[in-house]
């Protein structure tokens, strides 16, 4: 027997139009627009970063299947030098750890000072990871520059870091000073976020790159609590940061130069 098409009402099939157009809008929302995991141990990229608060460091103990880059403290302010610095750069390398390195900047010393102090302390390997400038608020020094003029003087630490190092310097900082002093200003600088209650929240809603989740973080061959951080995207993305830093792949496991 011959089937005639079904004929529905127009109001019914307006129903169904709406209703497949929302299933694709919902689709297309989850495979481009899929939100942040929820937890830290849900990405896919981990690391840690230390100083000589952490103190002897057994760096063979460290599984490097586990945690793939590791930043080190290397200079605060114009004259400070990480006393672990220059041991913890030379044994995480020869480990085959991703290494980078980052500056606490004082928000009472002028950009070029601090940037000649880490430029004097951290060699300039094609293989490390971009530099870091940590800012946070500095209770001895809040008052001493304007907003203004302290923007000016972390462009001058930023651009000077990136002339010598030939990488795009980031940002580690909290989500309050993010917030106050940094949002809306330097929208090409990656960022690290300190967060400890979830998922970062920024004014503005700015792309982060890192996100430190707990300081409070346990790891074989550290004797006391560590920073733990986790990259912000998939294992490819994670390569094409390196590549964009000049890093095709993990440095070998032999003693660095």
């Amino acid at each position: 027997m011959k089937k005639t098409a079904k004929h529905y009402p127009p109001l019914w099939a307006a129903l169904m139009s709406a209703m497949l157009l929302l299933a694709a809008v919902c689709a297309a929302w989850w495979l481009l627009l899929k939100p942040l995991p929820a937890n830290a141990s849900e990405y896919d990229i981990h690391g840690f970063d230390v100083s000589h608060h952490q103190k002897e460091i057994n760096w063979k103990k460290i599984p490097k299947d586990k945690y793939r880059f590791v930043y080190l403290k290397s200079t605060e302010g114009g004259d400070f030098k990480d006393t672990k610095f220059q041991d913890n750069w030379l044994k995480a390398r020869e480990q085959g750890f991703l290494v980078g390195a980052y500056h606490f900047y004082r928000l009472c010393r002028d950009g070029k000072v601090q940037a000649e102090n880490f430029i004097e302390t951290v060699p300039n390997k094609a293989d490390a990871l971009p530099p870091v400038i940590d800012l946070e608020y500095d209770s001895n020094c809040i008052n001493t520059y304007t907003k203004e003029q302290l923007l000016k003087e972390i462009q001058v630490m930023h651009d000077l870091l990136k002339q010598h190092y030939g990488k795009q310097p980031m940002f580690y900082t909290s989500k309050a000073f993010y917030n106050i002093v940094l949002a809306g200003q330097f929208s090409d600088v990656p960022l690290w976020i300190r967060e400890y209650k979830g998922l970062p929240e920024l004014k503005g809603n700015p792309k982060w790159h890192f996100w430190q989740h707990t300081s409070q973080g346990q790891i074989n061959g550290i004797p006391v609590p560590v920073d733990l951080n986790v990259f912000y995207g998939s294992e490819n993305d994670w390569l094409k940061f390196l590549q964009q830093n000049g890093i095709e792949a993990a440095p070998a496991q032999k003693a660095a130069k």
